[in-house]
C-alpha cells in the first residue's frame, strides 16, 4: 500500500505542480504583453488561459499533500524533521499561490495594470517557484535517511 501512496504522491506532484509553477511563470511576461500590446486578442486569451491553468491545478494540487501525508504515516517518518520542513515549506508555498498569485494574476487581467504590478507577480512566483524546488530537494534527499549520502 505505501508504494501505491507514494507513486499517487509523486505522479500528482508532476501533473500537478508543474504545470502550476510553468503557467505562473509564464503569465508576467505574457501580461507585459498584452500590456505592450493591449489590443492583441490572442495575447489576452493567453493570459486567461494561463490563469486557469493556474488556478484548476492548484486545486488539483491539494492531492499532493493528502497522499503525502498518507505516505508518511504508512512509512512512520511524521516525526523527521525533514517531512516536517516540507510539510511547512508546503504551506507556505500554498500560501504565497493562494494570497499572492492568484489573487494578481486576476488583478492583471482586470486591470488596470502596469509593468510594476508584471514584476511583482514574477517575484511572487518565484517564490513559489523556489519553495516548491526545495520541498523536491527535500523529499529526494531526505536528510538522515538511508538513501541520503
Amino acid at each position: 500500500m505505501t508504494k501505491i501512496l507514494l507513486i499517487v504522491h509523486v505522479l500528482a506532484a508532476i501533473i500537478a505542480i508543474g504545470p502550476v509553477t510553468v503557467a505562473a511563470s509564464m503569465f508576467p511576461a505574457a501580461a507585459r504583453h498584452v500590456l505592450a500590446e493591449p489590443d492583441d486578442g490572442r495575447a489576452r486569451a493567453v493570459l486567461r488561459n494561463l490563469h486557469r491553468v493556474c488556478r484548476v491545478y492548484a486545486v488539483v494540487g491539494v492531492v499532493v499533500p493528502v497522499f503525502g501525508l498518507a505516505t508518511a504515516i504508512s512509512l512512520h517518518v511524521l516525526g523527521d524533521t525533514w517531512l516536517i520542513v516540507s510539510m511547512v515549506l508546503t504551506a507556505v508555498a500554498a500560501a504565497v499561490l493562494a494570497a499572492l498569485v492568484l489573487p494578481r494574476q486576476s488583478a492583471v487581467l482586470e486591470g488596470p495594470a502596469d509593468v510594476a504590478d508584471t514584476r511583482r507577480l514574477a517575484m511572487y512566483t518565484g517564490m513559489f517557484n523556489l519553495l516548491w524546488a526545495t520541498v523536491t530537494v527535500l523529499m529526494i534527499v531526505r536528510p538522515g535517511s538511508t538513501t541520503s549520502v
